[in-house]
């Protein structure tokens, strides 16, 4: 299969990127340093994404961005070149948004579609592992070749040998960082995110998924960070990688955020139990 991987992010901005980390919020930093943070997170989520190697890159951010400013901020990544296409999204709720972006790959399943499946990451995990990426892809590719994948799919003209199937990551909270399907998948992101049941995003896509009787799995977990305490919970896993890189050739240390959180002098700790 041709794959894709979509980068869905907001064009940071002070004031509007990850402002349940500022101060004004509760959290610890400036509508700047937040806005210096998610640039960090998203070049380095990128990067991961062009090192995996096995989709082309795209970037679809949101409408009112400034797209020159992401253009140039993006001519900083480790590959500029491995960035096949950035667009913006069309407006609307986040669940048109996203939707949006999967149509501008997907093309409806049509010989014009730009690939075969689609893998759509947030750009505030910059954990994310290349290796990570790559068993997404690797295990959409299985479940989507069963028996059951290929029925669910009413093998649509063009896509004969694709069957319908959907990857997910799981986040901290009930919902997902990573999710993927292919071309022949009959899913939506409407009321995904939004939806008036209070049902989590997590639970919204599997109750779509058995609805259509769409083959699904996991990959591992992959956190982001929205709040303080994403980023203190995080902040170790960061230093496990530094170190783990030097002797992990698949192991890569998101650089960027690292040297932003020294640079800033912020550190996680645990609280010391009382004597």
């Amino acid at each position: 299969m041709r794959n894709a991987i979509v980068v869905f992010t907001k064009v940071p901005k002070a004031g509007e990127t990850k402002t349940r980390l500022t101060t004004d919020r509760g959290g610890i930093f400036t509508p700047e340093e937040a806005q210096e943070f998610y640039e960090a997170c998203l070049l380095d989520v990128i990067d991961s994404c062009v090192a995996s190697g096995c989709c082309e890159v795209y970037i679809c951010h949101n409408q009112r961005g400034d797209g020159h400013y992401l253009k140039r901020l993006l001519e900083t990544i480790s590959e500029p070149r491995g960035i096949k296409e950035i667009f913006s999204d069309a407006g609307g709720s986040f669940d048109q948004a996203m939707q949006y972006a999967a149509n501008y790959i997907m093309k409806a399943g049509g010989p014009d579609r730009l690939a075969d499946s689609i893998l759509i990451v947030g750009g505030d995990m910059p954990c994310l592992q290349p290796a990570t990426i790559q068993a997404a892809v690797n295990k959409l590719e299985i479940i989507a070749s069963s028996p059951q994948a290929l029925e669910c799919a009413k093998l649509r003209d063009g896509c004969t040998s694709i069957g319908a199937a959907i990857i997910e990551s799981a986040d901290q909270a009930g919902g997902f960082n990573i999710i993927g399907y292919t071309c022949t998948t009959p899913f939506t992101f409407d009321g995904v995110f939004y939806n008036q049941e209070g049902i989590t995003v997590l639970d919204m896509v599997v109750r779509k998924a058995l609805e259509r009787k769409i083959p699904l799995s996991l990959v591992e977990m992959v956190p982001d960070i929205d709040i303080p305490e994403d980023l203190g919970g995080l902040i170790p896993v960061m230093n496990t990688l530094q170190l783990a890189q030097q002797y992990d050739v698949t192991a890569v240390a998101p650089k960027r955020t690292i040297k932003f959180l020294q640079d800033m002098g912020i550190e996680s700790t645990a609280p010391v139990p009382k004597k």
